[in-house]
């Protein structure tokens, strides 16, 4: 992330020549690694700025790091498409950009019908100075009290509504879309256990499993 110095006139939009496609500030872009072996940046566009030929063209941005990017390095419950959102400002040359993206909010990324290459999700903001999160605090689910990761597999309990990995209650992902209903340890009675950890409680309609959002 090589900073440049900003000079000239401030536009309000920009078609960068290698994509054929024009930018504005709020756009969210990915730029091109110095390093080929790894992933583009995504960032934000602030502010587009020319020199007074307006034959170079910079871009004030507001870095989004991925997981592994951050001082505590990527976690079980991170998503493959998750990013935060920084204090980390920087000034890049627009021909460093390769193309547009979507940073979807997080409650927005769990109701899209697919996830394309260019989508993200982003539910906390990052201090890349002290590696702390905003909010700092998260909802956690199943026995391993975890943050919902939209790409993990969940089973929803039919009590208490709550969401488990199958990993968690001793099951196969296979053997959880095969049960009818779902209860967990807590909700279960003693004649329910007996039954349902036999796992042969026959398959009459779909049961509440979720591989890519929770839904409360």
């Amino acid at each position: 992330m090589a900073k440049t110095r900003a000079t000239g006139k401030t536009l309000d939009s920009h078609i960068v020549k290698g994509i054929n496609k024009s930018i504005k500030p709020g756009d969210c872009v990915l730029m091109r690694s110095p390093d080929p072996s790894k992933p583009s940046y995504v960032a934000k566009l602030k502010k587009i700025e020319s020199d007074n030929r307006g034959s170079h063209v910079n871009v004030h941005v507001q870095w989004y790091y991925r997981p592994e990017e951050t001082i505590g390095g990527r976690k079980r419950f991170h998503g493959i498409k998750e990013v935060f959102l920084s204090d980390h400002h920087d000034i890049q040359r627009a021909d460093t950009i390769e193309g547009k993206c979507t940073v979807h909010t997080f409650k927005s990324y769990t109701k899209l019908d697919a996830v394309g290459n260019d989508d993200f999700f982003c539910r906390f903001e990052y201090k890349s100075s002290t590696g702390d999160f905003n909010p700092n605090k998260a909802v956690v689910y199943c026995k391993c009290e975890m943050p919902y990761n939209p790409d993990d597999l969940m089973v929803q309990c039919d009590g208490c509504s709550d969401w488990f990995h199958p990993t968690c209650i001793d099951m196969t992902a296979e053997e959880a879309k095969r049960m009818e209903h779902f209860f967990c340890q807590s909700c279960l009675s003693d004649e329910q256990k007996l039954l349902q950890n036999s796992h042969v409680i026959p398959r009459h309609s779909p049961m509440k499993v979720d591989s890519k959002r929770r839904r409360r």
